[in-house]
């Protein structure tokens, strides 16, 4: 089985921490493919950013569509692009905040989310409520770091911690959510720091997606995510090789 996770930046170096992540709980069947995205922003913490992503994390979708690739991760917390890209893809698309939460859910009665810059604690909270979740997320934490500092701040791990603590104690929460695809090498050693559970999403949504290729399962083509019938685009648009504008 093959997966492509797909950093929706472009900063390469974190591409490369995600697909180390995805691929230490990849079992001996699943290939992972991490990629990013050939054009857009270093770094989502808005929802600008977030909106001129998306094209190219399509653009990665429908190229793994044509190279044969079973199923796909969004490894960024805001989930950018998850309804559209399950529209263009056979197999399973899985958001790491999605997975993230629901994995939480499975291992304490309340989780807290530790993210990066203070902006994105609304777009989070949002989505729990979109997936359910509004009752077991306790809160959101924002560290205040951003995102492409998460590997270049000697201070980060540090800071992440600190306010770890602060959110297990002010939520009374069990579990910890990492609110970003950046944190995903921290887990492991946050979780033995805190004594608690620490859920990374490119993990989560990884073994998510291979257990879901497991049981022969793809997307449902039949209503809402059936593939979009091409159409002519205009403007600058136009002049990016995106497979599903109509020539």
């Amino acid at each position: 089985m093959r997966v492509r996770v797909i950093n929706p930046n472009t900063t390469a170096s974190m591409t490369a921490t995600i697909g180390a992540c995805a691929q230490s709980v990849a079992g001996p069947d699943l290939v992972v493919d991490a990629v990013s995205p050939a054009f857009g922003p270093e770094s989502l913490e808005s929802h600008v950013d977030e909106a001129l992503a998306v094209p190219g994390v399509l653009a990665r979708i429908a190229e793994g569509e044509a190279e044969g690739v079973d199923g796909y991760v969004i490894a960024c917390f805001g989930d950018p692009g998850l309804l559209a890209a399950r529209e263009l893809a056979a197999g399973p698309v899985v958001g790491i905040a999605e997975a993230a939460m629901r994995a939480a859910s499975y291992l304490g009665r309340r989780f807290s989310v530790v993210t990066t810059v203070d902006r994105a604690v609304g777009g989070i909270e949002e989505l729990a409520l979109a997936y359910g979740m509004e009752r077991q997320c306790a809160g959101v934490h924002a560290t205040g770091i951003p995102v492409v500092e998460l590997e270049t701040d000697p201070r980060a791990r540090a800071k992440v911690l600190e306010l770890s603590r602060v959110a297990l104690a002010a939520d009374r929460s069990d579990v910890i959510v990492l609110g970003c695809a950046g944190m995903a090498e921290f887990a492991a050693w946050l979780s033995g720091e805190l004594g608690v559970p620490v859920v990374d999403g490119v993990a989560a949504a990884t073994t998510t997606v291979a257990g879901l290729l497991a049981q022969g399962l793809g997307t449902g083509k039949a209503g809402e995510f059936a593939t979009p019938t091409p159409k002519a685009h205009a403007g600058r648009l136009a002049d990016v090789e995106l497979p599903w504008v109509a020539a």
